[in-house]
């Protein structure tokens, strides 16, 4: 795969002391905090909706199965009995059902504190199997130009990824304007890639990063975030196998460091691209300064000088 642009800091792959999880769920540091989570039925989104629950927050599960949503709340429910949920049936891309899911959370809690924007898509890269040699060798020799997909199914990985992000943005923003709350895409480190034969995702989670610093600077009293969860074998990795070799982080990784980021430790990273597979610390202790300085870790041309 060509070089992604990264940050130069330790790579992390689970769960470090930085992200510890434990003082949020012994404390309940997220009670009377209400978390509207989109694609919660399994992967990142269950996982993000567990930690959330164990921390003590009220959870809004938006997703297009009702019998998946079920299934969800009632595995969290067996591990956290009290956690009030409310779920509710809404395609991402329909703006009509997102803007009832969220009028909905509010009837229900009173409030919104946190969205965050997790529905995604992706597509098969390539045509037919190949060995792994490498991630970017397969592709290169077995996949398929953009010109030799289905066009409409393009436009909806695109659709779902960009305007599935927008619309729950849309409706949630007023109401975490009013609590000065969180609003977090689910983004990728293939925003930050030119990934052959993968053009709607990188698009697509290029284009979010965009969109997050349009948030961040239309509504400053909202902190919002673009965050690539890590390589992870979820269901969508499933339609590229070939990847397998690579996806080696876990689901708690970026559902701790949601917890982390949406505490109010990292108010600084607002309108800004953070990986889950960066060290915190180190980011704080090295980085830190440049960053701010240099109005850093955002999509910016890059020029010549």
């Amino acid at each position: 795969m060509p070089p992604a642009e990264d940050l130069p800091v330790t790579r992390m792959s689970d769960i470090y002391p930085g992200i510890d999880p434990k003082p949020h769920f012994e404390g309940k540091t997220y009670a009377g905090k209400v978390v509207l989570v989109t694609g919660p039925s399994r992967g990142i989104g269950e996982e993000i909706a567990f930690f959330y629950a164990r921390a003590g927050a009220s959870l809004s599960l938006v997703g297009r199965k009702p019998d998946e949503l079920d299934a969800v709340k009632a595995k969290i429910l067996a591990e956290v009995p009290n956690a009030p949920i409310e779920i509710f049936v809404a395609d991402v891309v329909d703006t009509q059902g997102v803007k009832a899911a969220v009028s909905g959370t509010v009837a229900a809690f009173g409030r919104l504190d946190i969205a965050i924007e997790n529905a995604g898509k992706a597509d098969p890269w390539k045509k037919r199997k190949s060995p792994p040699v490498s991630l970017y060798l397969t592709l290169t020799f077995f996949a398929s130009a953009f010109t030799e997909y289905d066009p409409d199914n393009w436009w909806k990985t695109m659709e779902v990824n960009i305007r599935g992000v927008y619309n729950v943005a849309h409706f949630a923003l007023p109401e975490l304007v009013k609590t000065k709350g969180y609003n977090v895409i689910i983004g990728s480190i293939g925003g930050q890639v030119r990934m052959p034969f993968a053009s709607s995702y990188v698009t697509s989670k290029h284009a979010v990063n965009r969109l997050n610093e349009y948030i961040h600077t239309e509504h400053p009293d909202v902190k919002s975030f673009s965050v690539n969860p890590g390589a992870i074998k979820t269901r969508i990795a499933d339609n590229n196998p070939e990847a397998a070799p690579w996806l080696i982080d876990t689901l708690q990784l970026p559902a701790a460091t949601l917890l982390r980021l949406t505490s109010g430790k990292e108010d600084w990273l607002s309108g800004r691209y953070v990986s889950s597979n960066w060290e915190l610390d180190e980011v704080n202790t090295t980085w830190k300064a440049k960053i701010i300085g240099q109005d850093a870790l955002v999509n910016r041309l890059h020029v010549p000088v």
